[in-house]
């Protein structure tokens, strides 16, 4: 298998256990693959020492011009600020409040989904956040997560066609963050066909 699809297929947060599964290979041979992906540019890592190693590979290549990563963007534009785990860089294209709406609530973290949810209000192109939400596989998550924070804090309007779109598509994980379910927006949760995750005072931080 060549390395772009190798990147591909591996795409997001891993660590060497969970690359072994999904490729089915024995430990000597992921750390080989692992260490292929790294010299080409797939692969960038953090961790070590007494912290679990993690690898975090993109398809995209490490090389060029470097650019704001999701940490920065969300301690940039949320009120919500972040402790960034690891360096997370774009390289050779800027990444978009379209894009890292979607790629944070991928990673199905608490305190990364709540963070994103302070971006909202900074979209501009409502075709690019459908776009990269189906992208991301978390089209029913961001339509949730939209009216989670137009219902407590201000964010621009979305518009019918990109709302109706998200609506219709089929529910993959009702868990937007795994064994989490609030008792609050269950109205949202019905709407959607998912579990929101969060409870009122998750978002105290978005009225200060």
């Amino acid at each position: 298998m060549k390395s772009i699809e190798l990147a591909k297929k591996l795409e997001g947060l891993n660590t060497l256990g969970m690359v072994r599964k999904n490729l089915g290979v024995k430990k000597s041979t992921a750390i080989k693959i692992l260490s292929l992906l790294r010299k080409e540019g797939f692969v960038e890592t953090s961790g070590g020492g007494k912290k679990p190693r993690l690898y975090k590979i993109s398809p995209i290549r490490v090389a060029g011009k470097e650019h704001l990563g999701l940490y920065d963007i969300i301690n940039k534009y949320s009120k919500v600020k972040l402790f960034e785990p690891f360096k997370h860089k774009v390289m050779d294209r800027k990444l978009t409040i379209e894009e890292a709406i979607p790629m944070a609530i991928k990673q199905r973290e608490f305190r990364l989904t709540l963070a994103s949810l302070g971006l909202f209000n900074f979209v501009k192109d409502w075709s690019k956040l459908h776009y990269f939400a189906k992208k991301y596989d978390v089209m029913k998550e961001v339509g949730a997560l939209y009216d989670v924070a137009r219902s407590y804090m201000k964010t621009r309007k979305m518009d019918e066609r990109t709302r109706k779109s998200l609506l219709k598509t089929k529910t993959r994980k009702r868990f937007i963050i795994k064994h989490a379910r609030s008792k609050d927006f269950t109205d949202i949760g019905k709407r959607w066909n998912v579990y929101v995750p969060f409870n009122k005072a998750d978002l105290t931080r978005y009225k200060e």
